[in-house]
């Protein structure tokens, strides 16, 4: 089936006369479960919940694997470390990716005792850093730099030096790559952005194609109690059903962002990765960025990526260094490409 069939069908039953196609949230702690433990398929809320298990089978259709879904894209990240990684390990990360996972790396893991080493994200630079790794972490394309990798023969580098390849394929969605095709071990998303799509959820996932490493992934979320709620289930499958259409357009609108703003003299870094629908470019310093923001209408100043809404916001602020004081992050909404990029253009020279 095509990708748009796939994001309306996934995980969805076969119709049943008088019932709704996607069916309801099952607000539930304990379920009635009597005699014993494996008598009944559902037991308590932390461990599973039929909304769960239906957002799950679409996620596995559209990464090629077996899904975990957990309360967040961080909780789905730290459940990966936590559970591939011991004392003694080394960890390969971007230090110019998602912040989060490079902090979490930091604080807490090499606490104890696991070794982190990082990277840009480049292909050169993480298939020399992988010797000697027991876990890889890819994020291509990266955020919010946009670096996009050769990603299938990185992997295999990074394999055949004897690590395992963990892929954040947020920005990118399977949509448009599917890092278990390629040979990863685990492609781990942040639901809350193009997934869901509306600005209004945090959730995140992890899939694989190793049925026990997925399960250790199922019992650590079990265990450290990081499910999302069943409504926030049940809105995440009802938005995921509109996501090829919702990213056809927040393409298009980024594709003629992205070629106004190449075209323009006065920005001399602009940033594209020819799909998804996030664009960057450099203001060249904080106050010009600043005064960007405060001069736009349309386009809201907010972080993350992904919503309805095109949104922008000047990186640096968050002080992690990965970007320059006037880089701008900008997220591709639903809205006339043309308001859009008239919003964007008035912007730019009202403040050059």
């Amino acid at each position: 089936m095509g990708l748009a069939t796939q994001v309306v069908t996934a995980g969805i039953a076969a119709p049943v006369q008088g019932e709704p196609f996607l069916r309801g949230p099952v607000f539930a702690g304990p379920y009635h479960a009597a005699g014993d433990v494996g008598d009944a398929p559902h037991l308590y809320g932390r461990m599973s919940n039929p909304g769960f298990e239906r957002y799950e089978q679409a996620l596995a259709t559209l990464d090629g694997g077996r899904s975990v879904v957990f309360a967040s894209g961080m909780a789905a990240a730290t459940a990966v470390l936590q559970t591939l990684l011991g004392p003694g390990d080394l960890l390969v990360a971007p230090n110019d990716g998602y912040p989060g996972v490079l902090q979490y790396a930091r604080e807490h893991l090499a606490t104890r005792g696991v070794g982190v080493r990082t990277v840009p994200t480049t292909d050169e630079a993480i298939r020399r850093a992988a010797k000697g790794a027991a876990l890889v972490w890819i994020e291509t394309p990266a955020n919010p730099g946009l670096q996009v990798l050769e990603l299938g023969a990185t992997i295999a580098a990074c394999q055949e030096a004897g690590a395992r390849v963990v892929v954040d394929n947020t920005l990118a969605t399977p949509l448009r790559q599917r890092p278990l095709d390629l040979g990863a071990d685990l492609v781990v998303s942040s639901d809350s952005k193009h997934l869901t799509g509306h600005s209004d959820l945090i959730l995140g996932h992890v899939s694989g194609t190793d049925a026990d490493l997925v399960e250790q992934l199922r019992r650590w979320r079990t265990l450290a109690g990081a499910v999302p709620g069943p409504f926030e289930i049940w809105l995440a499958h009802r938005s995921l059903g509109t996501l090829d259409v919702r990213l056809r357009r927040q393409e298009a609108v980024a594709v003629a962002v992205h070629g106004t703003l190449a075209a323009r003299e006065d920005l001399e870094d602009v940033r594209y990765p020819g799909f998804s629908s996030v664009v960057g470019f450099d203001l060249g310093s904080m106050a010009r960025a600043k005064r960007f923001l405060a001069t736009l209408e349309l386009v809201a100043e907010a972080t993350s990526f992904g919503g309805m809404h095109s949104t922008a916001e000047r990186r640096d602020r968050f002080g992690d260094g990965q970007v320059g004081p006037g880089y701008i992050r900008f997220s591709a909404g639903l809205e006339t490409p043309g308001d859009v990029v008239a919003d964007l253009v008035r912007a730019l020279d009202a403040t050059g």
